[in-house]
């Protein structure tokens, strides 16, 4: 399905019934990335999963930034009369899940954030050199995207007034202390660090997550 808001046409797929959840995958995927979580999570849930602004089926924009994909969040919410849905972020999606409940925790319930930063120097160095190599490579603006932004302050983190859970895998490219000041600094806030898992094992082509966070979402 495709909705118009304002400006940028955003595709997304709605799936089973239940309390409602809006999945937001990472940088250069689209939604199927959790197809498996989906038949699973559809069978309680009312799912949502989207595709952000260049990426998937959405369209592509002129420029890319965390914030205006955080709108398109907020407005989809808005647009399709969502009431207090669960935003389940993934990396990038992770980012923006932070930034939706920063601006508007009044429309959600709760938000799961997995393997999400607050700026580049969340990265361990060695992804940061890997991620400048394919933007030199391909000019990538999702890529620059990565390497330029987010910026954000543990002070908005404070403004979150939702309960939240962050993860992120023991072997991720996000450093664990990133993750730690994610959690600390949110009032409501649950940290989980995956024995065993890297930055996206448990999330692509399987419903892991949802064993993590079944109870946490209802």
């Amino acid at each position: 399905m495709y909705i118009q808001l304002n400006s940028q046409v955003i595709c997304y797929e709605k799936t089973g019934e239940g309390t409602p959840v809006i999945l937001i995958h990472g940088n250069k995927e689209d939604h199927h990335i959790f197809d498996e979580l989906v038949k699973t999570m559809g069978r309680e849930h009312t799912v949502y999963a989207m595709d952000l602004r260049g990426h998937g089926e959405s369209a592509t924009p002129k420029e890319y930034h965390y914030v205006d994909m955080a709108n398109d969040v907020i407005n989809l919410i808005k647009a399709l009369d969502i009431e207090y849905p669960t935003i389940v972020g993934f990396s990038d999606g992770g980012i923006v899940a932070l930034l939706v409940a920063i601006k508007a925790s009044k429309l959600l319930s709760r938000i799961v954030c997995c393997g999400a930063n607050l700026n580049p120097a969340g990265i361990h160095h060695r992804d940061l050199r890997e991620m400048k190599r394919e933007y030199k490579k391909t000019g990538d603006p999702r890529t620059l995207m990565m390497l330029m932004e987010p910026d954000i302050d543990v002070s908005q983190l404070q403004r979150i007034s939702i309960p939240a859970m962050i993860i992120a895998g023991e072997k991720d490219c996000i450093k664990e202390k990133e993750t730690v000041k994610i959690a600390s600094n949110i009032p409501k806030s649950e940290l989980l660090i995956l024995k065993g898992e890297d930055h996206s094992s448990y999330i692509i082509g399987n419903d892991k997550l949802y064993n993590y966070i079944k109870k946490f979402i209802y």
